[in-house]
């Protein structure tokens, strides 16, 4: 394969005699004058020491690179930073989480475009990183191939097995005393026991199999376990596409489409996937220049299908997934029923209708339900609107029995996550009330902290049930229990969340959609007008205070910058 270089940014850095000065830093890193004058393609990557999701992506990168050289192109890795919500959760470090995905995606397009990269081939492998990194490719708009560095391994406890999630309800069981301090040591040293993301259906899987149904990873790459070699087949084929999407000029933007954004959620409602994915689409959107909002996510996810039996609302992990079949038999269920859009682009240079034609395998009943025999009608995840909530909320019901999607109690009003999670330390509040944990949304937070420490500690108090948590915060894809985030406005943004008081009676219908706290307009107004203003934080400079200022709203995807709407160029055609 050659391909011409006129019209593509690389040319600002290797062509001609003025360049002459570029190309010797090429020569000092052992390029040949033929390297120098291919296509330089990005293979970007999230790797660090931080976390069993990133420690493998650097290996991996290496399998990518020799598919691009293989294809006549040239190679050039970096990487990024990642945070890793299972370390960062529970303590201040959980604010710089969704920050970070914004970092993610600026630090990748500053790369890009200060080195004149012509592609990227992006690894990724924790909650922020994967949707950082696919943002960063539709703002780009150069040709794109995603690659999930893979889930972790179950570990085995007594014979069963388990997550992560096991071991922060475990805390929930330890403070109950319900589990001993020994009992607890030994989980939490065989929970997880290798490299890889979380392994239920949290929100690195969920972006995981969004990458795929939205057409930017080829099929079947986001399924195998991240210790399977075979990942780095999955390698070499991205590296070889990469190739192929620049001869035949295919970016990103014409594969991330407003349909191929409803594919996408299609598979997070019907995989039951993580409510951060109504957070992660719309600012993939974003960058396209696409109105997609938690709204529009949520009605997607109100008529589709809930059949594939995953934690934390099931019973399977994703290597079990991958074993079934993977995201190519669950987009072949959604087909079946008519609700894939079949003409899409994807990274293969194929329809995923032409790819969806080309699976052979069945639903097994028992991972992957038959579409016409699903666990439930509807998506795992729903959307909320109403009075306490305006610009709506999320909240997941996969495996969640029909008569608990309706509740209805008294409001306990918490400032912060660490007054909510003290509290269900020490029993103080009563079965039947709706906790609310306030002033954590994107601005006020700063950085829409997930709340797992302390609806795991629920779980493990056997209270998971019998009470309701709302808050301007986001929750973990391993949350369960009538657990409602991303009410919106948040309360720095004086939303109704900011107004409850303790006592209001508060209602969550996930049947009807609803989310409603019983004051009158004129109430509410009355407390708008008494009401303080936001809750200082003691992010006063730095990159919290930074995203603070810049963050949007989370009905949009808490994005900081205009997005493509209001873009006068496209890096790739600079």
């Amino acid at each position: 394969m050659s391909i011409d270089k006129s019209r593509l940014p690389s040319r600002h850095v290797t062509e001609g005699p003025a360049r002459a000065p570029h190309r010797s830093y090429l020569y000092a890193m052992g390029l040949s004058e033929e390297e120098i004058h291919q296509p330089l393609v990005g293979v970007a990557t999230c790797w660090n020491e931080a976390a069993p999701c990133n420690i493998a992506l650097n290996r991996q990168a290496q399998s990518v690179k020799q598919g691009v050289k293989v294809a006549r192109g040239t190679p050039r890795e970096f990487t990024t930073i990642t945070v890793t919500d299972g370390i960062a959760m529970g303590h201040e470090g959980m604010r710089s989480s969704l920050a970070s995905r914004e970092a993610i995606a600026d630090t990748v397009e500053l790369t890009m475009r200060g080195h004149a990269y012509d592609a990227i081939v992006g690894l990724a492998g924790c909650d922020k990183s994967l949707p950082g990194m696919m943002m960063a490719m539709v703002r780009l708009n150069v040709p794109s191939v995603f690659v999930y560095g893979g889930s972790i391994l179950p570990g085995r406890f007594e014979g069963k097995d388990v997550t992560v999630q096991d071991v922060f309800e475990a805390v929930g069981q330890h403070q109950a005393g319900n589990l001993s301090t020994c009992e607890l040591e030994k989980l939490e040293a065989v929970a997880c026991p290798s490299a890889g993301a979380c392994g239920g259906q949290f929100t690195a899987n969920t972006m995981a199999c969004v990458s795929e149904a939205i057409g930017l990873a080829l099929p079947n790459s986001s399924g195998a376990p991240a210790p399977y070699e075979s990942r780095d087949q999955y390698g070499e084929a991205s590296g070889q596409a990469v190739m192929r999407l620049i001869e035949k000029n295919i970016r990103a933007r014409d594969i991330v489409t407003r349909e191929a954004l409803i594919n996408a959620a299609r598979v997070v409602a019907c995989t039951g996937g993580s409510t951060n994915a109504g957070l992660h689409l719309p600012a993939i959107a974003h960058e396209a220049g696409i109105d997609f909002f938690l709204e529009d996510v949520t009605d997607i996810f109100r008529d589709t299908p809930y059949f594939v039996n995953l934690k934390p609302g099931g019973d399977y992990v994703a290597k079990d997934l991958y074993e079934a079949g993977g995201v190519p038999v669950v987009l072949k269920e959604l087909d079946k029923a008519g609700l894939i859009y079949r003409d899409c682009m994807t990274a293969t240079g194929y329809s995923i209708g032409e790819e969806i034609d080309k699976v052979t395998r069945q639903a097994d009943g028992k991972v992957i339900h038959a579409i016409e025999t699903p666990i439930s009608k509807t998506g795992g995840v729903v959307g909320l609107k109403g009075n306490l909530a305006p610009e709506g909320a999320i909240v997941k019901v996969a495996g969640m029995e029909a008569q608990h999607q309706r509740f209805v109690g008294p409001a306990r009003v918490f400032e912060c996550e660490e007054d909510a999670f003290a509290a269900v330390q020490k029993r103080e509040y009563e079965e039947g009330e709706v906790l609310v944990i306030r002033n954590e949304g994107p601005s006020g937070g700063p950085g829409m902290r997930e709340m797992l420490a302390t609806t795991a500690a629920l779980s493990g108090q056997g209270m998971g049930k019998k009470v309701a948590l709302i808050t301007d915060g986001r929750f973990s894809g391993a949350t369960r229990g009538f657990c409602v985030g991303h009410v919106g406005p948040e309360a720095a943004k004086c939303g109704p969340i900011a107004l409850l008081r303790n006592g209001d009676i508060i209602t969550l219908d996930a049947i009807e959609g609803a989310i409603s706290v019983d004051l009158t307009d004129e109430e509410l107004e009355q407390r708008k007008s008494e009401w303080a203003g936001p809750r200082d934080t003691i992010y006063a400079s730095g990159a919290l205070w930074k995203y603070a200022q810049q963050v949007g709203d989370t009905y949009k995807g808490a994005v900081t910058h205009p997005g493509a709407k209001m873009e006068k160029h496209v890096y790739a055609d600079l």
